[in-house]
């Protein structure tokens, strides 16, 4: 950029480019004097060429002609050059060596970055706010503050012609922290100031400091501050000067006092994380293992990485996310390469209280957690609040966590703490963890899981289990812990299922059965049929029942009971699945549990309409909508009215069935239940197919298959493929109805599924038998579901 003519015409481009964006004619002189305030003479003159626009007032005018803040900074730079190339014809040649001597131009900055990667937007905003003031770059240890002021400080020196200053002031730092008297006497021998002309008191050499630079145009980059008040020294007094700080801490007062700009600079998103190793020469399989940070991207670049044959010793290409082998990011011994030392150095700063917090953390087995666990670890008194400051956690879903790599060092300090001590920090979050877990359950469930402690709200209570979910699953499977293991289990086992977290169930539930708890197998046998593996979900449901008989529990048996019969169910015995439900249903009526008949009256009546004896399912379904419209169960009602309708389809009710089908969807719907919204959908579809409507029916059987899917829940995968399959045959498409039965096929054949294995090799053999789709809700409020909530 050579000329302010050149920078007119690229004002020029920006405003017709703007007015094409928009569909409309160029912004005007008028229009732009009504959005800025300034005359239309001047706007004349900055677009034609005329006038130099002030800093400012370029970055407001190309902000309103549309530019990215990539563009923005651009423009700033060509503004900038502009300036100083009129400046420098301007400017008479000096008269005497002595006269250049008196104006040095400092030139300290540290080599650029190799291989520096990303950062665009964040080098745009530098350039954009770097105007007469101060930037504080602030982030975590290793994640490149210093590495990004660098690198943009070594793109924008033209705009400093006058020099750039540099200091590390050792905020976190194995040696002394700079003082600020130190570095204002580095600064004033690099302007040309003698060591007689450097006062002694820092006050003194910070007002000749500021005298040295008023009115020139310096850069000057204060790296590793750890407090506003090791800045505020060394600030300028002149807008003709930028500063830009890096700091482990958000410094707060730097910002509301100073007027200081910030950045927070984030840990790298794993693609640059590969990019950043490819230009390293580094493997891929690198970037998981370093949580973003550029510091050990770099370290693990630079170090060998072991052949397969070597796979199992510890080291980089071996370790995963969890692994607390900070050792592998040493780099030959270097401290201030080595991340344990980097780390460790941010600890250092903080208060005793805020520093015991960080090691208790280490104990607590999720990813997350929140203000009142990290109380219950600590034994009480906040702490966040200055861990967050000092970028050692950072926020998260509703609460905070740490990535990878701090979470292995807190982890490893934890290991220091004497046994009775980690062994009581441990309890106390055990005890906040069950008792949150009670409270919202009790508020989610109150038929099943009634507490005299609830939250405030459904809605609250789900988003509590939703974020504390990982840590609730991690503390049931640490060693030593199966008692907490088996109260989780017995309190979860229903939020589980109702979402979906399969996986999280077997976790759970495996670990608690460990403990030989007869509810636990229960719960596990209900994840194992969900999951389509019948005869395993048998086995647990065998071991529930015999633990409760043992056990004198009647209720727990009844429930083993009526688990038991819809395995049977499954696996095509109707006879057996019937005659335990109607003995769990007499069990529960004798020990006067409405709830509980109320749910055998619905499994009754749906394994009653699987075995196509329709007349004695009817009466069933409607007792149950009646009891659990009594009780206030709004989504059990809705499993009772959606397996009315079901019954209603098949027996050509096709209105009352649609109805029925509808409500069952919206109680579901509105209570969160994954699985049962997969049936209604798909049990919708099969009533829409029977009725000719195919658009309405292959739209609500697409949405179950994706549930299906999502939740894992194979019976509902292979009942919608069933029923798409019809569709298809009847539609005149019988490849892709043979494509639809043969998954059913093999996915029947894998899990057992009796049923829905007939009726895959039904549909694939092309035999008339009447297809019925899909059969309706279960629950397992006192029996068995693949649904929840």
């Amino acid at each position: 950029m050579r000329a302010t003519a050149d920078l007119a015409r690229l004002l020029r481009e920006l405003r017709r480019r703007d007015a094409r964006r928009r569909g409309g004619a160029e912004l005007t002189y008028r229009d732009l004097a009504a959005a800025t305030g300034w005359s239309h003479g001047i706007i004349g003159g900055y677009l034609s060429g005329r006038v130099l626009p002030p800093t400012d007032r370029l970055d407001t005018l190309v902000r309103l002609l549309g530019a990215s803040p990539a563009e923005q900074g651009a423009l700033a730079t060509a503004r900038d050059q502009v300036e100083e190339r009129r400046r420098r014809s301007s400017t008479p040649a000096p008269l005497a060596p002595e006269s250049a001597a008196r104006q040095p131009v400092p030139r300290q900055l540290p080599a650029d970055v190799p291989a520096f990667t990303g950062r665009a937007t964040h080098l745009a905003e530098l350039s954009t706010a770097a105007a007469g003031r101060v930037v504080l770059i602030a982030g975590t240890a290793g994640v490149g503050k210093t590495a990004l002021a660098v690198h943009w400080a070594h793109r924008a020196a033209e705009r400093f012609p006058d020099g750039q200053l540099f200091v590390d002031l050792r905020g976190y730092d194995p040696r002394q922290p700079v003082d600020a008297g130190d570095a204002l006497a580095g600064f004033l021998r690099a302007l040309g100031v003698p060591a007689s002309g450097i006062p002694a008191a820092t006050d003194e050499r910070a007002a000749r400091y500021r005298s040295e630079v008023a009115g020139r145009r310096l850069l000057v980059l204060l790296d590793n501050a750890s407090a506003a008040d090791q800045v505020r020294p060394l600030l300028p007094g002149t807008a003709t000067c930028a500063v830009v700080v890096t700091s482990r801490s958000t410094l707060g007062g730097l910002v509301a006092r100073d007027g200081a700009h910030p950045i927070h600079v984030a840990r790298l998103g794993h693609a640059e994380s590969i990019a950043l190793l490819r230009r390293l020469n580094g493997p891929d399989l690198l970037a998981a293992r370093c949580a973003g940070l550029p510091l050990a991207l770099r370290i693990a670049a630079a170090r060998p990485v072991p052949r397969p044959a070597t796979s199992q010793a510890p080291g980089l290409a071996t370790a995963g996310p969890e692994v607390s082998d900070l050792a592998a990011f040493d780099a030959d011994d270097d401290p201030r390469t080595a991340l344990r030392s980097v780390f460790s150095w941010s600890l250092r700063h903080l208060t005793p209280a805020a520093a015991r917090a960080f090691q208790l953390l280490g104990l607590h087995p999720g990813r997350t957690f929140d203000a009142a666990a990290t109380a219950a670890l600590t034994g009480g008194g906040p702490a966040l609040d200055e861990l967050a400051r000092a970028h050692l956690v950072e926020p998260a879903g509703g609460g905070y966590e740490m990535h990878d790599l701090l979470r292995a060092y807190s982890a490893d300090l934890a290991a220091m703490l004497p046994e009775d001590e980690a062994r009581a920090a441990l309890d106390r979050l055990a005890a906040h963890l069950l008792a949150g877990a009670a409270a919202a359950i009790g508020t989610l469930f109150p038929f099943e899981a009634p507490s005299c402690s609830t939250m405030d709200g459904p809605d609250e209570a789900a988003r509590w289990l939703d974020r504390q979910r990982s840590g609730l699953v991690a503390l049931a499977r640490l060693p030593g812990r199966t008692g907490d293991a088996v109260r989780l289990s017995r309190l979860l086992w229903r939020y589980l299922e109702v979402g979906g977290h399969h996986r999280d169930a077997l976790a759970l539930h495996t670990a608690a059965a460990a403990d030989d708890d007869a509810g636990a197998h229960a719960n596990l046998g209900a994840v194992h049929w969900i999951l389509g593996d019948h005869h395993r979900a048998r086995i647990h449901f065998g071991r529930s029942l015999h633990g409760h008989r043992r056990a004198g529990d009647a209720a727990g048996a009844a429930r083993a009971t009526a688990r038991l019969a819809l395995v049977h169910e499954r696996l095509g015995d109707h006879d057996e699945a019937a005659a335990r439900l109607r003995e769990a249903l007499t069990a529960f009526r004798r020990l006067g549990d409405r709830h509980g008949a109320a749910a055998q009256l619905l499994n009754l009546g749906f394994a009653l309409h699987r075995a196509g004896r329709h007349a004695e399912a009817v009466g069933h379904l409607r007792q149950a909508a009646e009891q659990f419209g009594d009780l206030g169960d709004r989504r059990l009602e809705g499993y009772a009215l959606g397996n009315l309708g079901a019954v209603y389809s098949l027996t050509g009710r096709h209105e009352d069935a649609l109805t029925h089908l509808r409500l069952a969807l919206d109680r579901c719907l509105a209570s969160g239940d994954r699985g049962g919204e997969g049936t209604a959908h798909g049990t919708l579809g099969a009533a829409y197919h029977r009725i000719g409507d195919t658009v309405k029916a292959l739209g609500h059987l697409r949405r179950a298959l994706a549930v299906a899917r999502a939740t894992g829940e194979c019976g509902l995968e292979v009942e919608t493929l069933n029923t798409l399959g019809a569709v298809f045959l009847a539609t005149g498409r019988p490849d892709a109805a043979g494509h639809r039965f043969t998954a059913a096929r093999d996915l029947a054949e894998r899990t057992g599924d009796r049923q829905g294995l007939t009726t895959a090799l039904a549909g694939l053999s092309g035999l008339t038998t009447p297809f019925e789709g899909l059969s309706g809700l279960t629950t397992a409020a006192e029996g068995l579901s693949r649904r929840r909530r």
